[in-house]
């Protein structure tokens, strides 16, 4: 999709074009927003956010690409919900690990399956909660550089801070991580 087209139906109204922001932007907004809050409940911040974009677009003139745009406005969006969490001393919690007794177990194929699964659940499993332990800002660098792909470039104008300074606060992010990835296997070590 050509993004000066699009830009230029946004700005004129066509469903089309919201269709297609929405069908193309709402996942990544999701995962900035659930990476920085560190929750899954984020319709509220992807609702607010496609309400920026819609109702700001008239005045995107292009300086920089669409998504780095839609980025830093959600990244905007998740910091006032952090200062709104803050000022009500509310917490997001995370209601998706239950201890639910009527889950159906389905027993996989062959034991060498099952050990790979078990491997990659627990591997994922600590990473997340590394990750969980790491300020928002850390999970959100960590989020756009090694799991969405942005470049260091894309990353500084998203979040207005100079190019080096995103370079290395996301060292220092890695390094934080992977010092807390440590600590968890000297945990289950023992």
């Amino acid at each position: 999709m050509n993004e000066r087209r699009l830009v230029e139906a946004l700005k004129r109204k066509e469903n089309w074009a919201y269709e297609v922001l929405y069908r193309e932007f709402a996942p990544k907004i999701g995962s900035i927003a659930k990476s920085y809050l560190n929750t899954d409940d984020v319709d509220d911040v992807v609702q607010d956010v496609f309400m920026r974009i819609f109702k700001g677009i008239k005045k995107f003139r292009g300086d920089s690409k669409l998504s780095t745009w839609i980025y830093r406005i959600a990244v905007n969006v998740c910091k006032d919900y952090l200062q709104k969490y803050k000022k009500r001393n509310e917490f997001l919690t995370d209601f998706q690990e239950t201890d639910n007794e009527d889950e159906v177990y389905i027993q996989p194929q062959a034991n060498e399956d099952v050990l790979k699964e078990v491997w990659r659940s627990l591997s994922a499993e600590k990473v997340q909660k590394a990750l969980e332990k790491l300020s928002p800002e850390d999970r959100l660098l960590i989020k756009l550089r090694d799991i969405d792909g942005m470049s260091y470039e894309e990353i500084a104008s998203v979040l207005r801070k100079p190019l080096g300074t995103v370079k290395s606060r996301l060292h220092y992010a890695r390094k934080r991580l992977g010092e807390l990835l440590k600590e968890g296997e000297g945990v289950e070590g023992r």
